[in-house]
């Protein structure tokens, strides 16, 4: 078994943001806990180490950088509460923790299709060694999960009872039944030995942090119009998504992982307003001032025609409904997409 001492990711020192000075000093509470968050250095998960820390909790972060950045963790690593770990979590963790989120997996379609077999291994392996983990040690365990599971659906809007419409060998089926098969494990660790679990599945995000080349159709959109470049939508641009916004979802995880033993999901995250992908584009234009083209390509293979979350459930049982709208988020990604653009080309003169 691997020693997380091993592997543990030193990188030179970074100054501190400065929204995030009090993090430093921050007095842990007496029900302070000791989290690991794999996947933590990724879009979802880079957002959660901040908030666990902002509660006072301490943080290990687990992440093999295969999508995840250091960069985005780095302001966090001035708080003594926070350990920065390079760690695949196909491989086996040893790590006393009071409760564990599992985030490790590619989510956008081109990250997760590049090396499918390894998408498949971390989605089932990477569950196994972590459900391991919070056996022997007595965590309570969350899974992120995705609306993935339900496929190409025939139900509208999704509701967790439904079994899903799902290609077991298309080119998105690594990613879809790698967690449909975690999801299975999941619940076999609890009804056999009791593990505690936490699942939820998570409908289309957005937010800062994204990767400028995620392949999902609000990085690619917003970055395309702050190059100028043609936006690509795929198909006639009447498929429909629902887009949360990423402070409301790591709220959600939070409130799911906080709820009573008994409620161990799945429960759908994410935001039910619906907008067709032509609708998006259209606001992506209109809030960058962009004057690209918008271009149409053939619908890729398995891409669903309709993905919608029903969050009674969600509603019911945590208290949770998404507030951020759509033209707000979409705000604070422009704006964050363009800094990261703008760093980029002063990188590239100076070079020149």
């Amino acid at each position: 078994m691997s020693k997380v001492t091993n592997n543990l990711f030193r990188s030179e020192p970074a100054n501190v943001e400065p929204a995030w000075n009090d993090i430093a000093t921050t007095r842990r509470p007496k029900s302070s806990k000791t989290i690991l968050v794999a996947g933590g250095a990724g879009f979802l998960g880079s957002h959660l180490c901040e908030q666990l820390i902002r509660n006072g909790h301490r943080v290990v972060c687990a992440d093999n950088f295969s999508t995840g950045m250091p960069e985005n963790v780095r302001h966090l690593r001035s708080s003594g509460a926070f350990t920065l770990l390079r760690h695949d979590v196909v491989d086996p963790i040893d790590l006393r923790v009071d409760e564990i989120y599992n985030l490790a997996c590619p989510a956008s379609p081109p990250h997760y299709q590049a090396d499918p077999i390894h998408t498949t291994k971390t989605s089932v392996f990477g569950s196994l060694n972590l459900l391991e983990l919070a056996f022997r040690y007595g965590a309570r365990i969350f899974q992120a999960s995705t609306s993935e599971v339900y496929g190409d659906p025939n139900v509208h809007p999704q509701v967790e009872t439904y079994w899903g419409n799902v290609n077991p060998f298309g080119p998105r089926s690594c990613y879809d039944e790698g967690k449909r098969c975690a999801e299975t494990l999941f619940h076999d660790f609890n009804r056999v030995r009791g593990v505690e679990i936490k699942i939820v599945r998570i409908f289309n995000t957005y937010g800062p942090r994204m990767r400028p080349d995620d392949g999902r159709v609000i990085s690619n959109f917003i970055v395309q119009a702050l190059r100028g470049e043609d936006i690509t939508i795929y198909g006639d641009g009447s498929q429909t998504r629902s887009f949360c916004f990423v402070d409301d979802l790591i709220d959600g995880f939070q409130r799911m992982m906080a709820s009573p033993p008994s409620l161990t999901g799945p429960v759908n995250l994410g935001n039910p307003v619906e907008f067709t992908v032509a609708e998006l584009a259209d606001q992506v234009l209109a809030l960058t001032g962009s004057r690209s083209r918008i271009v149409r390509r053939p619908l890729p293979t398995d891409d669903p025609r309709q993905r919608r979350p029903d969050i009674s459930q969600a509603m019911r049982q945590l208290g949770w409904q998404p507030k951020v709208v759509l033209a707000e988020g979409l705000k604070q990604t422009i704006a964050y997409f363009d800094a990261v653009l703008t760093a980029k080309r002063h990188r590239i003169a100076e070079v020149a």
